[in-house]
């Protein structure tokens, strides 16, 4: 029998919101589990950058094919005893990386590493989706999108401050374990609140899964929209990885500021990119065109930086610009969390989260090698005005995703009529 439809509370909202948080985090500080250790495992093996770099290609390769398959395993066995594999990945792979004794152990972690990462967002978004009420769940994707910039920004500071501190990288990684530990104590403790199983929590999105026939599991993959989400997150992530890999070096090539001061536009533009995302969470609850409010943050990030690579301004103008862009990708964070939701067909969260998201991992794994040449050319302007033009392409395909769910809006109010 089924359970009678209740909205939950203001606390059980939070509460799951918190545990989604946390675990998103986890999964953005295991993305950085090597690299911030990479000149102490050059100093101990005399690994070269191709060899590490091969170790994060062999990360986002795993977490990327990995994404798109763990979307019918959540949708198949649901969302929580996937969350609890996944941490238990990430626990295993600061402790083979702790104790690796060559290349052949770390390459291990990294492919723990992207195992675990893999279903995260189809877990998080199924989650939220099921748990979480309607006037909250704008806030939810906020504070999904916030925790995952505060784990990228935490990890080099967690990983390189301890093995600076202690002078032993290993004693790092097994730190990395012990939090991935932590955290999966934790949500086994309120596993209650991770339970994405029917609970008789009102959702118009399961209530219409259970309508109707039963589709085949890749249906999902014949609709545009999904598509036109996927390629989004690419052009968006492409920009995110310039950002993260390039802005600095190619604003010390530009303006002459010493790396130690350009090393701050990536910090800043995860911060602003923090605030944006809590001020998103409150606009996707006031608007009905999403892709209005990511069109219009996407287009003032691009502006900026392009403005920031044009070299017309002073260095440190330039750098506060480039920092500043992260509140545009910010605002449009939780407006695009919510229009793939509306988007995705009824019954298909995890598989079509899974999808659209591996478009991330793609993102990250072809931007830094094309950048990466550009700058090698001397191609520093390029750097920012690749960043803008693909954030363009981004705002393209979110249009015409919010054009698709606006038609399909509308045909549903015409067939209720």
């Amino acid at each position: 029998m089924t359970s009678i439809a209740h909205a939950p509370s203001l606390r059980q909202d939070a509460r799951t919101i918190s545990l989604i948080g946390l675990a998103h985090g986890s999964s953005h500080f295991f993305h950085m589990l090597l690299p911030p250790l990479f000149p102490f495992l050059i100093a101990e093996f005399g690994f070269s950058y191709s060899e590490l770099g091969l170790l994060v290609s062999v990360f986002f390769a795993i977490s990327g094919v990995g994404q798109a398959l763990s979307g019918f395993i959540v949708d198949r066995v649901g969302a929580r005893p996937v969350l609890f594999f996944a941490l238990t990945c990430f626990a295993a792979a600061g402790l083979a990386a702790g104790t690796a004794s060559g290349y052949g152990g770390l390459m291990l972690a990294a492919a723990l590493a992207g195992l675990g990462n893999a279903p995260f967002h189809p877990i998080d978004f199924t989650i939220l989706n099921r748990r979480v009420s309607a006037q909250r769940l704008g806030h939810g994707f906020s504070v999904h999108g916030i925790s995952g910039n505060l784990g990228w920004a935490a990890a080099p500071v967690f990983m390189a401050g301890i093995a600076s501190a202690t002078g032993s990288w290993r004693l790092a990684c097994l730190g990395a374990a012990l939090l991935a530990a932590t955290v999966l104590a934790i949500a086994l403790w309120h596993r209650a609140d991770l339970d994405d199983r029917d609970t008789g929590i009102a959702s118009p999105h399961r209530q219409t899964a259970d309508a109707g026939a039963p589709e085949h599991p890749l249906a999902f993959l014949r609709l545009p929209s999904v598509w036109l989400c996927f390629s989004f997150f690419f052009w968006t992530t492409c920009a995110l990885s310039v950002i993260q890999s390039f802005a600095g070096p190619a604003l010390h090539l530009m303006y002459g500021l010493p790396l130690s001061v350009t090393a701050m536009v990536v910090t800043g533009y995860m911060l602003c990119g923090a605030a944006g995302m809590v001020a998103g969470g409150f606009l996707v609850g006031r608007t009905e065109r999403l892709e209005r409010t990511i069109a219009a943050s996407l287009l003032a990030a691009a502006a900026m930086l392009a403005l920031a690579g044009s070299g017309w301004l002073p260095g440190m103008a330039a750098l506060a610009l480039a920092a500043l862009a992260g509140l545009g990708t910010g605002l449009a964070g939780p407006s695009r969390d919510m229009l793939i939701k509306r988007a995705a067909p009824p019954g298909a969260t995890g598989r079509v989260y899974g999808t659209v998201y591996s478009g991330l991992d793609l993102g990250f794994c072809l931007a830094a090698p094309v950048f990466g040449a550009m700058l090698d050319a001397g191609m520093t302007s390029g750097i920012f005005y690749g960043s803008a033009v693909a954030m363009l392409f981004g705002v393209g395909s979110a249009g015409l995703v919010g054009l698709g769910v606006a038609a399909r809006a509308a045909q549903q109010r015409r067939a209720v009529a």
